[in-house]
């Protein structure tokens, strides 16, 4: 999970997306305590002020909670969790077009190219 950090978003965001792209295909399962903020920023070489700006977003976005003497928890709400999903989906597949059309392709196009991919798997 170390480095590997692009220039064109702030770090903290780029975490945040990590974990929760970690925690959509259940790599941390719900209920899983996440490392402390100190072991985090070792793990991904970052300062473990950046740490504690992820884990309060994670937080503001109920993804994870943060348990007073205990640490942070991936959330047991479900429901929260499966909308997690589809928001990395939605947001995924957006970006995607949108690179798609900027270099101008058609969604017809677009459609095939994506058929042909998936029969060849």
């Amino acid at each position: 999970m170390a480095g590997d950090f692009t220039s064109t978003q702030p770090i903290y965001l780029q975490l945040v997306r990590r974990l929760c792209k970690q925690i959509v295909r259940g790599e941390i399962a719900v209920g899983d305590k996440l490392p402390s903020l100190r072991e985090m920023a070792i793990q991904v070489g970052v300062n473990p002020n950046t740490v504690q700006r992820v884990y309060a977003e994670l937080e503001r976005i109920a993804v994870v909670e943060t348990r007073r003497g205990q640490g942070t928890f991936v959330t047991g709400d479900h429901s929260r969790l499966r909308q997690l999903r589809e928001e990395l989906m939605e947001n995924s597949v957006t970006a995607f077009l949108s690179d798609m059309r900027e270099m101008g392709f058609a969604v017809d196009e677009i459609l095939r190219s994506f058929k042909e991919h998936q029969a060849s798997d």
